[in-house]
């Protein structure tokens, strides 16, 4: 594949801190609207305001985007591998949806406001009683046609894997008799198509630091791929999760392979999820 110079350079320290100042300026305008404006919206009007400001904030900070498929809009649990805090933004921008998020988002300064604007649900992993709770909001949300979505790695990774997933959403699933819709998520260079680890949220990073990191990185895309949605079809929720990230893995692998060798490591049946969050 050929491929520019230009799409490989670094953005210098300037450029950088000029898309930092314009996105901490479109973050305090989100800020705002959220505090005078919201109220007097409608949830379909809120999650409109919402996607635009995600699809702008990616556009300030030269962020691509690429869907491929269609994302449900109806009553669905879109279930996605789990990279970054920038895969809300993402997903945001390519569909309406809410989210279920670990607690510790919603202390985020202004974006954790943001965050829980857009509908999401923050969970206590480390508490079933929370985890429970959860698990029937999201029911209620799925029985009330909203779509909402979750990470059920529980944790993010740097792309070159997808952990286990936990089983318990998909029990709002079932209970919902709603479809889950697998969707894959990476991040990769523009021109070249490979892995970029720019947005990689994992260990010990800040937010602070991954931010700086993606803004001084080679130009990328984020990739989403909405797979058809599937009913449980009898399954129980363990095994429906199983499923649901193969399918997941075998469509990153597929897209790993065109770039480099290396390999999205399968899961394992011993590996099985637990169905503890």
């Amino acid at each position: 594949m050929q491929h520019t110079s230009a799409s490989l350079a670094r953005p210098s320290v300037a450029s950088a801190v000029w898309r930092l100042l314009q996105g901490g300026l479109h973050i305090v305008q989100g800020w705002r609207q959220i505090h005078f404006q919201f109220d007097r919206l409608d949830a379909d009007e809120r999650a409109a305001r919402v996607s635009a400001w995600a699809t702008e904030l990616l556009q300030l900070w030269r962020i691509g985007l690429s869907v491929q498929g269609t994302p449900s809009t109806r009553s669905t649990l879109f279930v996605a591998n789990h990279i970054s805090w920038l895969d809300i933004l993402v997903l945001l921008a390519c569909s309406r949806c809410h989210f279920v998020g670990k607690s510790d988002l919603a202390r985020w300064p202004v974006l954790g406001r943001m965050i829980g604007a857009a509908g999401t649900v923050f969970v206590e992993r480390q508490s079933k009683r929370d985890v429970r709770r959860v698990v029937t909001e999201i029911t209620r949300a799925l029985e009330a046609g909203q779509v909402v979505a979750v990470f059920p790695e529980g944790t993010t990774t740097d792309g070159a894997t997808v952990l286990p997933f936990h089983a318990n959403m998909f029990e709002a699933a079932v209970n919902g008799n709603a479809p889950v819709q697998p969707l894959s998520l990476s991040y990769r260079t523009r021109g070249t198509g490979a892995r970029s680890l720019a947005p990689a949220y994992v260990g010990d990073d800040s937010l602070l630091r991954t931010v700086w990191r993606t803004l001084r990185a080679p130009a990328f895309e984020a990739h989403v791929h909405f797979m058809p949605p599937q009913q449980a079809e009898g399954r129980s929720r363990r095994l429906w999760a199983m499923d649901v990230r193969s399918q997941i893995v075998d469509d990153l692998q597929g897209h790993t392979a065109e770039h480099s060798s290396s390999v999205i490591a399968p899961l394992h049946p011993h590996q099985a999820p637990e169905a503890s969050a």
